[in-house]
C-alpha cells in the first residue's frame, strides 16, 4: 500500500473501486482527515490526452459544488501512474452496501434518501452540470440520515465507460437512461432516470433494469418496462409506483422535467407517510415541576401523563381527569333570590336584606300589565288574551328566624292572588330550616 500521496499521508484503506482504490488520509499542514479516490491511469497515449482535457474541466465544475448533499472537494493531483481526488472524509456507508446486505431501507428514508440527492444534482443542474452516473455506490448515506451524493468530477472517466457501436458512453450500464445507451446527447433529464432507477432499487433491493451481460441490461434499459415497486413491496404506496414510472419513462419529455417537480412530489409522499403513521408515546412521562429556588417540597404533587401498560397515553384516564379538575358550572334552575334569603337566614342577617327582599317578593307577585312598547313586553300572540290587573300582594312580615328553631308562620296573604303563593312561602321555610340544620352540622365538624 502507498503511504503518501502528494502532501497528503495514507492511513488506512477504506474500499476499492473498478477505477481504484479509496483511501483514508490526513493533510499535514491543516491536520484534517480526507477520503482519497485514485483513478489508475493505465491509458493510451491518445486516451490519456483527452483525459487530462476532461479531468480538468471536470475539477472545475466540482470546485463550484458547494451544498450540503454533495461531497465536498478539497484538492487533485496526479502521479505518473494515479489521479486523485481529496474530499470530506464521512462517516458512513454507501447505499449500495445498504441494499447488497439485504437490508433495505423503510419506504419513508429511501423517499428521503431520495429526496436529499435531487436537491444536490438540483444545485449542480443549475450550475450547468450533468453527473451522468448516478447510483447506489456514489450515495453516501450518514449516521444522522443525512445523504450527499459523490464523485462529480469523476463520473466521466474513460475507465467507468461503456464502449458501444455508436461510440463511448459513460456511466454505469444498470442505471443508464435510454438516451445515454444509444449515444444521444444528454441533459439534466439523464440524471432524473438513473436516480429513479436508484429509487426503484432502494424501495425493492431488484434491479429494474438486469440481463446476463451489458447488451441485455442495455437492451431491457430502452425497451423494457418493469413492473411497479409496489409488486415487490407491498409498503410501497400507489402514489409512489407513479412517481417511479414517471421519473423512469423512456421518453425524455414524459418525464419530470426539472429534478427539483421530483424532489417535490417524493416530499409529499413523506408528507402523507408521516399523517399515517400512528403517534409514539412521550419518552417523559412526567412533567417537570414549577421553576422556583429551591428544592421541591417532600410529597409535593407533579403532573403526569397517564400511560397504558404498553407504554401507550391513556386516553380514556386523561378524559377522567380532565373531567374531575373541570370547574362546576352554575345549574340553570338556580335561584339567587331563593339562596339569598337562606343565606340570610342562616348568618341572621335578615334585617340588612329587609329592603331587597319585600322589594323582590312585590316584583314576584306583580300581575300587572305590561305596556306593548315596554322591553319587558313579551312577543305578540293570536290566542293571547289580556290578564287582569291584580293588587299586589302584602309584604310579609319581617323573619327572624333564631338558629336552630324554625321562623313563626308567614300571615295569610292580602288578596286571593297572594294565597297562591303560600306553598313557596312554607318551602322556603323549610328550606331555611335545613340549611341551618347543615350549617350546625358543618360547624360542629
Amino acid at each position: 500500500m502507498i503511504t503518501t500521496l502528494g502532501r497528503y499521508k495514507i492511513v488506512g484503506e477504506i474500499g476499492q473501486g473498478a477505477m481504484g482504490v479509496v483511501y483514508k488520509a490526513v493533510d499535514p499542514i491543516i491536520d484534517r482527515t480526507v477520503a482519497i479516490k485514485t483513478i489508475n491511469l493505465n491509458l493510451s497515449k491518445q486516451e490519456l490526452e483527452e483525459y487530462q482535457a476532461r479531468f480538468q474541466q471536470e475539477i472545475k465544475a466540482a470546485g463550484r459544488l458547494n451544498h450540503p448533499n454533495i461531497v465536498t472537494v478539497y484538492d487533485v493531483g496526479k502521479t505518473d501512474q494515479l489521479a486523485y481526488m481529496a474530499m470530506e472524509f464521512l462517516e458512513g456507508a454507501e447505499l449500495k452496501d445498504q441494499i447488497a446486505s439485504g437490508r433495505v431501507p423503510a419506504v419513508a428514508e429511501a423517499v428521503d434518501i431520495v429526496a436529499q440527492v435531487a436537491d444536490g444534482l438540483w444545485f449542480a443542474h443549475q450550475q450547468d452540470i450533468v453527473h451522468r452516473d448516478v447510483k447506489p455506490s456514489n450515495i453516501m448515506v450518514l449516521r444522522g440520515g443525512i445523504a450527499k451524493i459523490t464523485d462529480f468530477g469523476i463520473a466521466r472517466l474513460p475507465n467507468s465507460a461503456v464502449k458501444t457501436m455508436t461510440g463511448l458512453i459513460l456511466g454505469s450500464p444498470r442505471y443508464m437512461s435510454p438516451e445515454q445507451v444509444i449515444g444521444k446527447s444528454l441533459d439534466t433529464r439523464t440524471d432524473i432516470f438513473s436516480l429513479g432507477v436508484v429509487l426503484y432499487e432502494a424501495l425493492t433491493g431488484v434491479a429494474p433494469f438486469d440481463g446476463d451481460n451489458v447488451n441485455a441490461i442495455m437492451y431491457a434499459t430502452v425497451n423494457a418496462n418493469p413492473p411497479p415497486p409496489s409488486s415487490h413491496n407491498r409498503q410501497v404506496p400507489a402514489m409512489l409506483d407513479l412517481i417511479v414510472a414517471k421519473a423512469m419513462a423512456k421518453a425524455v419529455d414524459d418525464r419530470y422535467q426539472t429534478i427539483k417537480e421530483f424532489a417535490d412530489d417524493l416530499r409529499e409522499v413523506r408528507r402523507q407517510l408521516d399523517a399515517a403513521r400512528p403517534s409514539i408515546a412521550l419518552k417523559a412521562t412526567a412533567a417537570p415541576p414549577p421553576s422556583r429556588a429551591g428544592s421541591p417540597e417532600p410529597g409535593a404533587q407533579t403532573a403526569t401523563t397517564p400511560l397504558t401498560p404498553d407504554g401507550q397515553i391513556d386516553t380514556a384516564k386523561l378524559r377522567e381527569e380532565d373531567t374531575a379538575a373541570r370547574p362546576l358550572t352554575l345549574a340553570k334552575t338556580f335561584d339567587s333570590f331563593d339562596a339569598t334569603l337562606r343565606l340570610a337566614a342562616m348568618t341572621n342577617q335578615t334585617a340588612e336584606f329587609e329592603d331587597y327582599i319585600t322589594a323582590t317578593q312585590k316584583m314576584r307577585a306583580y300581575r300587572g300589565r305590561i305596556e306593548p312598547g315596554s322591553p319587558l313586553a313579551p312577543p305578540p300572540s293570536p290566542s293571547a288574551t289580556p290578564v287582569a290587573e291584580a293588587p299586589p300582594a302584602a309584604p310579609p312580615p319581617r323573619p327572624a328566624p333564631p338558629p336552630r328553631r324554625a321562623p313563626a308562620p308567614a300571615p295569610a296573604p292580602a288578596s286571593a292572588d297572594a294565597s297562591s303563593n303560600l306553598p313557596a312561602i312554607v318551602a322556603i321555610v323549610v328550606l331555611s330550616i335545613a340549611a341551618l340544620g347543615l350549617l350546625a352540622a358543618l360547624l360542629a365538624k
